[in-house]
């Protein structure tokens, strides 16, 4: 849609008036594209179907006109859906509606009167019907939000028309029900999904029944369905794990975790088993090794019987495993209240200790002329790596750090700015989506850490540049040394680059790149379990240091690194107490207060609307 228009209908009329003027010349192919590009702006536009029919008489209903190969164009496959219903083959068109349906589910392809007349019910073989709208339902959440319901509505009428001419049509009266329940319309879900059960008893009717109760709120029905529909089908071990998700979605955890053990006696490998089973321990007991577990299964196991979403669901919001943890320290709080209101005489800030280096680097490009003292030093020295290195990323002149290495190339820069985001489904998924960066020299990466590039102009870049930089400074480092994973990977990891590098920045200056490094390590052991050992051990041994050095000062990544040693694989019971004891007693842990939690709030509506 050209910039700044509102309305959809203009450039529709655009696209008809081309098409009207290639009618004009008898050029029925460029007029039909033109139609077809009308139906994607305004598809219940009257002027577009009105020049449709015109298109369609010209050319004596030919359908070759909108082809539907295996690249076919949403228009076309729009337009040729209408031009079978016009041809009295409704259901094929039907079909092609819910196709283009489930490509782009926010789009009111179906918003046509053909579509909505009761008699069109009346045509169609019910059974036809009820595979239309489990289509429908096959690409839709459940829920569906509230305001994407309104595109599904057609579909809903024709389940009702349908319903009325097929009072008794068990399937149709189930799948009516699943897509009712999508819409919100939950006791009109019921009541299909009710008189499909009398009608003819089933383990699908009783399975649509018991969502349709769940979603209502009535668990104890619910409950009572799924086990009827058991009864029907012993073998389906599908509607074990949906009993034991709705169990343990009241609260009743054990009862839950009986069902899945009932499951995975019967079949050890059934993928719904094995990722609700996973889900449920991990919510038992907060042990990181069933996510692992379950990562593993799901590298070995590609061609599951459907997508899966229970690891995402326990990785989300959780240090590390799903996201970015938030700095803290007094640098940032100077910050957030400078950028918060910017109105507010700032205040001097006067630290006892120089803080990690790329908080005070960010702080002091953000907010220019901030009055910043540093009035003494501690021991151990956060200015000193904690190990001798060759990976020397800061030298200092009194407090003031300043990088050793050049600025990366435009090239890089624009790559990680693409790429950079706070938050991931999972670790594997944060190292799948780095490969992006594998291309990148070794002096690039590394020379991003410390050179981080602007935030992009996206929605997402506007709130952390206006918000909080400190986090976009975060992603960056973060997804660097994820690319980092990606470098030269033909080498053998325990004499290779990527390890080498690494290890050596985990026991660098204190500073968030640590973090990043560390969770780049931790990320290696979950997609590579050969490795898992020796990431266990250079994590415990960090952690071990951080705890000696936290007994004679503060260590602001305290927190952070031992909330990644929660995360690691394979890691020994005394370093995982360790972490435990870090994570209650340091400042900055999981908690956010004021502006970091609204900031959070602010950028989770902009991850789901992604």
């Amino acid at each position: 849609m050209p910039e700044g228009t509102d309305d959809p209908t203009l450039p529709a009329e655009g696209e008809l008036a081309l098409a009207r003027l290639a009618l004009a010349d008898g050029d029925l192919r460029h007029a039909a594209e033109h139609v077809a590009a009308a139906l994607v702006l305004a598809p219940t536009l009257p002027e577009v179907h009105e020049t449709l029919a015109r298109v369609a008489a010209a050319s004596g209903g030919d359908l070759d006109l909108f082809p539907i190969g295996h690249h076919a164009f949403v228009g076309a496959v729009v337009a040729r859906a209408h031009l079978l219903a016009a041809a009295g083959r409704p259901a094929e068109g039907l079909d092609l509606l819910a196709a283009a349906t489930g490509y782009a589910p926010g789009v009111d392809w179906a918003g046509v009167p053909w579509v909505t007349a009761p008699e069109l019910a009346e045509r169609l073989d019910p059974e036809r019907i009820a595979r239309i709208l489990m289509q429908i339902c096959a690409a839709a959440p459940d829920p569906v939000p509230r305001r994407a319901r309104e595109p599904l509505r057609p579909y809903l009428t024709l389940a009702r028309n349908a319903v009325t001419v097929h009072p008794e049509h068990a399937l149709l009266l189930g799948a009516a029900s699943a897509l009712a329940r999508r819409v919100g319309e939950v006791a009109l879900a019921i009541k299909w999904a009710s008189r499909g059960v009398r009608a003819e008893p089933s383990k699908l009717g009783e399975v649509w029944l018991g969502y349709a109760y769940r979603s209502a709120g009535r668990t104890r029905d619910a409950l009572a369905a799924l086990g009827r529909a058991v009864a029907h089908d012993p073998d389906d071990l599908a509607v074990y794990a949906d009993l034991a998700g709705t169990l343990a979605d009241n609260g009743r955890l054990d009862e839950a975790l009986e069902w899945i053990d009932r499951a995975l006696a019967r079949d050890p490998t059934f993928d719904c088993a094995v990722h609700t089973a996973h889900r449920l321990r991990f919510q038992r007991d907060g042990d990181v090794a069933h996510l692992v577990a379950l990562a593993d299964f799901v590298r070995d196991h590609p061609d599951d019987s459907h997508e899966h979403a229970d690891l995402a669901e326990c990785c989300r919001s959780r240090p590390w495993l799903g996201q970015v943890t938030p700095a803290g320290g007094p640098m940032l709080d100077a910050l957030r209240q400078a950028l918060a209101d910017e109105d507010t005489a700032r205040v001097p800030v006067r630290l006892d200790a120089p803080e990690p280096p790329s908080a005070m680097r960010t702080v002091a490009a953000a907010v220019p002329g901030l009055d910043v003292e540093v009035t003494g030093t501690v021991e151990p020295d956060p200015r000193e790596p904690r190990r001798a290195t060759t990976c020397q990323l800061w030298r200092y002149d009194g407090a003031t750090a300043a990088p050793t290495l050049p600025v990366p190339s435009p090239a890089a820069a624009e790559r990680v700015r693409q790429l950079a985001h706070p938050a991931w489904p999972h670790p594997p998924a944060a190292y799948d989506a780095a490969v992006n960066l594998a291309t990148l020299e070794l002096t690039d990466l590394l020379g991003l850490l410390v050179h981080p590039p602007e935030p992009p102009t996206t929605a997402l870049g506007r709130v952390l540049a206006g918000q909080d930089p400190s986090l976009w400074v975060r992603c960056v480092q973060v997804w660097a040394c994820l690319g980092l994973l990606h470098h030269r990977t033909d080498e053998p990891w325990a004499e290779s680059t990527r390890r080498r590098v690494l290890v050596e920045l985990v026991w660098g200056v204190e500073d968030w790149i640590t973090e990043a490094a560390l969770f780049a390590l931790v990320t290696a052991a979950w997609v590579d379990p050969s490795v898992r050992p020796d990431v266990a051990r250079v994590v415990a041994e960090r952690l071990a240091d951080v705890a000696a050095v936290a007994r004679a000062r503060r260590v602001p990544i305290a927190a952070s690194l031992a909330h990644l040693a929660l995360a690691t694989p394979a890691l020994d019971e005394a370093t995982t107490a360790l972490a435990h004891e870090l994570t209650a007693t340091s400042p900055g842990g999981p908690t956010r207060p004021g502006v970091l939690r609204r900031l959070w709030r602010r950028l989770t509506a902009l991850f789901r609307r992604a």
